[in-house]
């Protein structure tokens, strides 16, 4: 039978015999030197926070676009700022980053009474494919009233969905898209198919169309194309989009099991408007 072991509170300090016991055991000392383990590992812990760091050397960066001057786009940005007439409001996802635009998923007339005018207007256009959706070339050569405004919804393709068809207000402007067959020039990023565009290229293409300019377009892409062109050049590779992945059976990743995306995947296989 073991000895009695006498009650004591967790703030008692434990007694320590000044020779060997009999009731220690071999395994016993081994646990009592073990127990030093933690706490010497803790003091190694703090030691190594206490060691002085070096201080890491900021690579000299551009003053007008905060970017490091060997990749700076200034250069290619236009030397005087472009004027047009057509007002431009892009919608903001919360997830990208952060400029001044409107920013958020929800948007109504008690939040944002500035928008909700806007969208009431009828010359007011939003730049958002879909089968209700008319051609913006061909729209504004029938329209009785030249548009002013366009809202363009930023963000990814799924968060832009969600933001268009979440929000009543942005079914009050006509709906217009973009009638072309170039291939997106922000070839670092994946799109859904060969036909979509990022946010700066729909700004760029629809103000060039609305103020009858091609220069705009030609303005707005050049630092596009000196971003992807100094990504590439420090390691990035070019993105095909999943449709055109999917259909030469370059996909890299398995088919998803989900019964919805698995038909989205089909759909682009298809080349089925999606």
């Amino acid at each position: 039978m073991e000895p009695q072991k006498e009650a004591r509170t967790p703030g008692d300090p434990v007694a320590r015999p000044s020779g060997p016991s009999r009731s220690q055991t071999p395994n016993d000392e081994e646990r009592r030197e073990g127990d030093t383990a933690p706490a010497e590992a803790s003091l190694g812990a703090e030691a190594l926070w206490e060691l002085p760091v070096e201080p890491a050397e900021r690579r000299p960066e551009c003053s007008r676009c905060s970017r490091p001057q060997k990749v700076c786009l200034c250069p290619f940005l236009p030397l005087h700022p472009l004027h047009i007439s057509t007002h431009l409001y892009i919608i903001q996802h919360p997830a990208e980053d952060k400029c001044k635009v409107k920013i958020g998923r929800r948007f109504s007339e008690e939040r944002d009474p500035e928008l909700s005018t806007v969208c009431r207007k009828s010359d007011t256009l939003i730049l958002y494919p879909g089968a209700e959706a008319a051609n913006l070339e061909e729209f504004i050569l029938d329209s009785p009233t030249y548009p002013s405004t366009i809202i363009i919804i930023d963000g990814t393709w799924s968060q832009a969905k969600d933001i268009f068809y979440k929000n009543s207000l942005f079914r009050l402007p006509k709906q217009v898209q973009l009638k072309t067959s170039i291939s997106s020039q922000y070839v670092i990023r994946t799109q859904p198919t060969n036909r979509c565009l990022s946010t700066l290229e729909c700004a760029a293409a629809a103000l060039s169309i609305l103020e009858k300019n091609n220069y705009i377009q030609e303005t707005l892409l050049r630092p596009l194309q000196a971003l992807c062109s100094f990504q590439l050049q420090h390691g990035a590779q070019i993105r095909l989009s999943k449709e055109h992945l999917l259909k030469n059976g370059l996909y890299p990743k398995p088919m998803p099991k989900n019964k919805r995306k698995l038909r989205r995947m089909e759909l682009l296989m298809n080349s089925v408007k999606i």
